[in-house]
């Protein structure tokens, strides 16, 4: 008995003494968190500056910086950035640059193994000495500014604590990092939609890429309203899985229904918005445009909001989004033209087959060259926290860095234009004070920047549709498919001229949208190539909306309308999968299964949206994932069996899909199933299991229980549970989905939404997730999100002031 008091005194004492060190080092860390906080009032140095600058701040945090020039906003920006934001700048510059295992060690390993083959941390280097003056003077002024705050802090932010490490000062080129850190967010660097095309069109033939990855399809939205048939359908001589079905039981794992259920697998590519309605069709006679970029969600967000005025001499305003780690507006209005930005999808990338010589493969033929080239090796080091150094190896041929191999061993090199440091430059920059539209499509086809649409409006009424950023210039091929350029006949003739990028000004019905879809078809889409474009449901419901608010001419657009318009979140698409999940679920059907029965009660009261309370459209939304699935898995076994990465899903495949559906035919059927009518009822039934693994009764399957938030902090998996949970944003049930305006996912969806009309500042609309502020003890760390959560817009312009900060020279 003695023994046990004892022993519960000493498990008392030890737990007391855990519990106090807890709460020592929860005060410490709560104390050094405290301390890093940025200033919001008084006054702070800011070394360079050549005159004092003003901050002022509203209840939301939203900064409205006032200076002498364009350097001193520069350098107070990067002040601003540094306090609130350090950390997410410091990550966007180690992403480009392959240094994310400086600060978290071997996790991070793979993706920095990654990165280093594009070596962007020297082009990044060559790009800012081919700067301008200017320029050159901008990004130094930012990068000091950066540094100011960073050292006026009272404690180093709290991710380096708790991280155990020291935030590198920011350098001038590291801003050009950041532009490689979105180049890698927003295109493929692996080229992985040519290669699934060149594995479909080399397992498969022509004629299944005609057919199950069309370039123009029936249902379109470009602008230019161009559409196509549907190409036949290949035939048994082409492709015939019946064959298969007689060793069907032989190979289960190919073709048979799943036994144990994962998630359903996504479908449709996600993407951005961006709309415009001319002069003609509002109120003020001002262009009205809208944009909502939508990004991979994380906090802090990974816009900043901020207005920005000053003298240079004339008096100049922009207001809208700035993108820590960059020194300009990135998407907003300077009172004159307002600019947003979508994922374009334009093809800047090529696969080249590279010709090795025979005898020695290290060498290589290239046009213009009698003699063979040594294809190079690239070595890196990259350091890892906590363990030794690790080295990794490239080869690199002229085009570019071998990625891959043909099906008889020739290396495959992928040339993109991100590797030259002639696509990459900061002319974007000078939107800030463009007075046209036209001039501000000028200025867009000089920018350096990953291909984006770029729709800009005016206050004088004009709208226009081009491409911000470097396109590729292609001779004697189209680039949808990997060709030999050994005899120079099909090559890069350098990158496309200004005066040659497609545009679109001002179309008679006064509207331009873009949803990441193709905008053009002709020789326009000829210059832009296929880099994998979304699916049109979105861009074609964008443009029905818009439609539907011109049918009266006598009615005027308001800003208000807009932003419905991006939180529209009917099932337009889904509309006939509801009918054909009801036809699948016929009185037999049903009498064999009540759960089938259940299933077809839900899924008659169709609500028609993907509204956080909809059973039916969850229940729909599945079966239709499901039904392509099944359906086109074994087509495609052979393809993901030569290329494991091939992605069918990027492919414009849903007219196939229906198609088949609609034709039912022998040799395209899986052959697990011994009907297309078997294999709709089976998808139901899939629908039905997998929830059922889930614990989840089909009358509770509502969009919302699926669709939650998961909006986190790059620390918040790594803390404890206490405290990663604490940085997150809530698990918020979330409208929306990715075939519709209001794309909305878990962790990917509208970055952002802005309505504005320049010159209209103060009519103008926002929201964004999560707050202004990177610190989870800022009460700004959170303002605004549940506004956004509910699709509630606020004013663009900040509201009356609450904080002063002066910056003194």
């Amino acid at each position: 008995m003695k023994t046990f008091l004892k022993l519960t005194r000493i498990a008392a004492i030890t737990v007391a003494v855990v519990a106090l060190l807890a709460a020592a080092f929860g005060a410490w860390f709560y104390y050094q968190m405290r301390a890093s906080l940025p200033q919001l009032d008084g006054t702070a140095s800011l070394p360079g500056a050549s005159a004092p600058v003003t901050v002022t701040r509203d209840a939301l945090g939203v900064p409205t910086l006032r200076a002498a020039n364009r350097a001193d906003l520069a350098r107070a920006l990067g002040f601003l950035h540094a306090q609130d934001r350090f950390f997410q700048m410091d990550l966007l510059r180690r992403r480009a640059s392959g240094e994310l295992a400086e600060l978290f060690g071997k996790p991070a390993l793979g993706i920095d193994k990654e990165t280093r083959v594009h070596g962007f941390r020297a082009l990044a280097h060559q790009v800012f000495e081919r700067c301008t003056p200017v320029e050159k003077n901008l990004l130094e002024s930012y990068a000091a500014g950066a540094n100011a705050g960073l050292a006026a802090l009272g404690k180093k932010p709290f991710e380096y604590i708790a991280l155990r490490t020291e935030p590198a000062p920011w350098r001038a080129e590291d801003s050009i990092l950041v532009i490689y850190a979105m180049t890698l967010d927003l295109q493929d660097a692996g080229n992985g939609h040519e290669r699934s095309l060149t594995a479909l069109r080399d397992e498969l033939g022509d004629r299944a890429i005609a057919f199950f990855a069309p370039l123009v399809t029936p249902g379109d939205a470009a602008l230019d309203g161009s559409t196509a048939p549907l190409p036949p359908m290949p035939t048994e001589r082409e492709i015939d899985l019946r064959p298969a079905a007689k060793s069907a039981s032989a190979t289960p794992a190919v073709f048979a229904p799943l036994a144990q259920f994962a998630p359903l697998a996504p479908d449709f590519l996600p993407g951005s918005n961006s709309f415009a309605v001319s002069g003609a069709h509002t109120a003020s006679g001002a262009a009205l445009l809208a944009n909502d970029p939508h990004l991979g969600l994380s906090v802090p967000n990974i816009w900043y909001r901020a207005v920005m005025e000053w003298s240079d001499p004339a008096p100049h305003r922009t207001v809208g989004v700035t993108l820590p780690g960059l020194p300009f507006l990135v998407i907003g209005s300077n009172g004159h033209i307002a600019w947003g930005l979508t994922v374009s999808y334009a093809d800047t990338a090529d696969l080249v087959t590279i010709a090795t010589n025979r005898i020695d493969p290290s060498l290589y033929k290239i046009p213009g060259h009698d003699e063979l080239i040594a294809i190079e090796k690239r070595t890196d080091t990259i350091r890892v926290k906590g363990s030794d150094p690790v080295t990794v190896e490239s080869s690199w041929t002229a085009w570019g860095p071998i990625i891959a191999q043909t099906a008889k061993g020739l290396p495959i090199a992928n040339h993109w234009v991100a590797y030259d440091p002639a696509a990459t430059n900061l002319n974007f920059i000078q939107l800030e004070t463009a007075a046209t539209a036209s001039e501000a499509v000028a200025i867009a086809h000089r920018s350096g920047m990953p291909a984006h649409n770029f729709v800009v409006a005016d206050s004088a009424g004009q709208i226009a549709w081009t491409i911000a950023g470097t396109l590729p210039k292609r001779v004697g091929f189209d680039g949808r498919l990997p060709v030999s350029w050994m005899y120079g006949d099909r090559r890069w003739d350098g990158f496309l001229p200004p005066d040659e990028y497609p545009t679109v000004t001002t179309p008679a019905d006064g509207r331009i949208w873009t949803a990441n879809n193709r905008i053009l078809g002709g020789s326009a889409l000829g210059l832009l190539g296929d880099f994998g474009y979304a699916a049109p449901s979105r861009a074609a419901q964008l443009r029905d909306d818009l439609g539907q608010l011109l049918t009266n001419p006598t009615a005027k657009v308001a800003p208000r309308d807009f932003a419905d318009i991006q939180l529209d979140d009917r099932a337009v698409f889904l509309g006939s999968w509801q009918k054909i999940l009801l036809d699948a679920l016929t009185p037999a059907a049903t009498a064999e299964k009540p759960a089938r029965a259940e299933l077809a009660r839900l899924v008659a009261h169709w609500e028609g949206r993907a509204s956080t309370d909809s059973v039916s459209y969850r229940l729909v939304r599945a079966f239709r994932t499901r039904v392509s699935e099944l359906a086109l898995t074994p087509i495609f076994a052979s393809c993901v069996e030569a290329y494991p990465e091939f992605n069918w899903r990027g492919f414009q495949y849903e007219p196939a899909l229906r198609e088949l559906l609609r034709a039912k035919p022998a040799h395209l059927l899986n052959p697990s199933y011994p009907s297309w009518d078997a294999l709709l009822l089976a998808a139901a039934d899939d629908v039905i299991a997998d929830l059922k693994q889930q614990g989840v009764p089909l009358a509770a399957a509502t969009w919302g229980s699926r669709n939650v938030a998961h909006i986190d902090h790059p620390l918040g998996r790594l803390l404890p549970r206490w405290l990663g949970g604490w940085l997150n944003m809530p698990a918020d049930p979330l409208a929306g989905d990715v075939n519709m305006p209001r794309i909305q996912s878990p962790t990917f969806g509208a970055s952002m939404r802005l309505v504005v009309a320049p010159g209209h500042e103060a009519d103008g609309l926002f929201q964004m997730p999560g707050g202004e502020s990177g610190h989870p003890l800022s009460p700004f760390y959170r303002a605004g999100h549940e506004a956004w959560v509910h699709g509630q817009p606020g004013p663009l312009l900040p509201g009356k002031t609450e904080h002063t900060l002066t910056l003194t020279p």
